[in-house]
């Protein structure tokens, strides 16, 4: 498992794993990231990345990505 901020950009991954305190995972799970989900990096701007998740496109800083295990 690798975190989704070091995801290749244009490959489509599955979440295997959200981690961060549960107001973190609450907020992801909003979002619409959730285990066993599908999830593309569209393109990376610094720390900051863009993903295409259930057909929106949402940008993520670097820490909030990090949660995310791929």
């Amino acid at each position: 498992m690798i975190p989704l901020n070091l995801a290749d950009a244009g490959e489509v991954q599955i979440i295997r794993r959200i981690g961060g305190t549960p107001d973190v995972r609450k907020h992801l799970e909003d979002l619409g990231f959730t285990v066993g989900g599908e999830v593309q990096v569209i393109s990376t701007l610094g720390e900051n990345i863009i993903v295409k998740i259930k057909e929106s496109r949402i940008a993520l800083d670097g820490k909030l990505a990090s949660k995310i295990m791929i």
